[in-house]
């Protein structure tokens, strides 16, 4: 049975923000091998439009991208993608839509898969932990207020325990959680 991981970069006062700040070198090679070792990811439809990007070839635009992002963009495009939305009406490769009742296909998804999941989006995160659907949390903490956005637990307030935590590169402090 698949484990459902909500796992997003955060601020330090608890938001996201796609825009804000990114990943340093050696939180982006950490990136690279979850993204590997994954059995997939399910997003929602903002952070899945955001994301095609790797499916494209807009990261290696004068043809000799870094390792890193060309590592990166194979990760992903291997990786299985399910996108839970009721407004896209197609996904790119390597995915598949959701767009009628999330939650039998969720369901349906970690008792057919092994491994970890990812979630992507702290609105879907919200939904699912409403379910009692995740599994775990990952909480990329970095050294930035933004004061704004969107934050990390949207609309929920689960009950949880630290787990586990470690610093990855100089910039970010991975701290996992379980449910409580």
């Amino acid at each position: 049975m698949a484990k459902l991981v909500f796992g997003m970069n955060m601020s330090l006062d608890g938001y996201v923000d796609y825009d804000r700040f990114a990943p340093d070198p050696a939180l982006f090679r950490y990136f690279i091998e979850q993204t590997r070792k994954t059995a997939g990811s399910i997003y929602g439809p903002r952070l899945y439009e955001l994301m095609r990007y790797w499916d494209g070839d807009g990261w290696n635009q004068d043809g000799r991208a870094q390792d890193d992002l060309r590592a990166f963009a194979e990760a992903w495009r291997a990786m299985p993608k399910w996108v839970v939305s009721k407004s896209l009406k197609d996904v790119g490769p390597n995915a598949t839509l959701i767009s009628e009742d999330f939650e039998t296909a969720i369901r349906k998804l970690k008792t057919e898969r092994d491994g970890e999941i990812e979630v992507g989006g702290p609105k879907l995160a919200a939904s699912l932990a409403k379910l009692g659907l995740i599994d775990a949390y990952h909480v990329f903490l970095h050294p930035v207020v933004l004061g704004h956005g969107e934050p990390f637990f949207a609309g929920v307030t689960p009950k949880l325990r630290l787990v586990r935590s470690e610093p990855i590169g100089e910039q970010a402090l991975k701290l996992t959680y379980a449910p409580a």
